[in-house]
């Protein structure tokens, strides 16, 4: 192996890049605020467990999980937050070891409700554990926001009338 390849699979190791569209019908406002939700105290793992996480939705805020007696884990800050079209977060997420994420949220609309445009990228020491089941865990938090938000597009901010 060349040494360009051999650098090649050493830094592809050391990233990650995930990119999800998801095509929600529900309005932005809907949309976003359920995004928030679903990240925060009705969070849950692929199985369907809870896992309720604290979403401090501004910028700075803290977004971890609280296990109460002042003990939890830290999944990072909110990087940015332009309410309802941004949200990103940067930190280690769910990976407690040397790694530095940064996750994006951007919220538009499009004809019949709001497209979701997702992109987590790495960079550190990923465990290949957690390479092989982050599409499928992101997937399945994406998942759960399109759900619930298409199920409460009927209480948008228009006085609660279906869109």
């Amino acid at each position: 192996m060349s040494s360009m390849a051999a650098a090649m699979v050493a830094l592809d190791s050391l990233t990650l890049n995930i990119v999800q569209e998801i095509h929600v019908r529900a309005s932005l406002e809907v949309t976003f605020e359920t995004l928030l939700e679903q990240l925060g105290p009705r969070n849950e793992v692929m199985n369907g467990t809870a896992m309720p996480m604290k979403l401090e939705a501004w910028p700075g805020g803290r977004w971890f999980r609280d296990l109460g007696d002042g003990n939890g884990h830290f999944w990072g800050h909110v990087q940015s937050i332009k309410r309802p079209t941004l949200l990103e977060f940067t930190g280690p997420m769910f990976m407690s070891y040397p790694v530095s994420s940064n996750v994006q949220y951007r919220l538009s609309e499009t004809d019949g409700g709001t497209l979701i445009k997702f992109h987590h990228a790495a960079l550190g020491l990923i465990l290949d554990d957690h390479r092989k089941g982050v599409t499928g865990g992101w997937g399945s938090i994406n998942e759960r926001v399109r759900k619930a938000a298409e199920a409460n597009r009927s209480f948008a901010a228009g006085g609660g009338k279906k869109q």
